[in-house]
């Protein structure tokens, strides 16, 4: 039972199918039956677990049995406490409330790669990063979340799911490697 760790690249799709003009999973992993155990929008970047086991993949993915999930986000503007207090209590976006999650602020990681294409720098606007970890993952969650106290996300990094990290398991994007559980 292979446990595929991928590094999805800036603007790659999460599916096998291909569709025009863009990158898919099928442009960097030509491995038979595999398939991704959740997803990350074109917009995000990181580490993806893909597996052939659909009782693995259930597990990995299904919210009842969430691995905890790392971001690395850089975000518009200075993260301060009552931004990081407001991120780490529940949190109402619309149409649902976060559950209760980690969120600390951090140093630029000196493992990560620069993205291509670069995000934007403006001298008269800071930027800063924050590591937050999920056990749950609503679609755009962490944008929204950033969003949501006035930290609009420039890039977002998935590091880690779980037991697995791309900084003890590191890789360029579109790179992958097989673990054996």
């Amino acid at each position: 039972m292979p446990l595929i760790l991928f590094n999805k690249p800036f603007q790659v799709l999460c599916q096998f199918s291909p569709q025009e003009g863009r990158e898919s999973l099928a442009d960097y992993l030509d491995i038979p039956g595999i398939y991704p155990a959740g997803r990350l929008d074109a917009d995000s970047e990181g580490l993806m677990l893909l597996t052939d086991d659909g009782k693995l993949q259930h597990k990995i993915a299904h919210p009842d049995h969430k691995e905890a999930k790392t971001y690395l986000v850089q975000v518009d503007g200075v993260v301060d406490a009552a931004a990081l207090a407001r991120l780490q209590a529940p949190l109402d976006l619309g149409d649902f409330v976060t559950k209760p999650c980690k969120a600390v602020r951090i140093a630029e990681p000196e493992w990560l790669w620069p993205r291509n294409p670069p995000i934007r720098s403006r001298q008269d606007k800071p930027t800063s990063w924050i590591a937050i970890t999920l056990e749950e993952g609503k679609n755009r969650q962490v944008r929204r979340m950033t969003a949501a106290v006035g930290l609009p996300t420039l890039r977002l990094v998935r590091g880690s799911i779980g037991p697995f990290s791309l900084a003890t398991h590191p890789l360029m994007p579109g790179e992958h490697i097989e673990v054996r559980l």
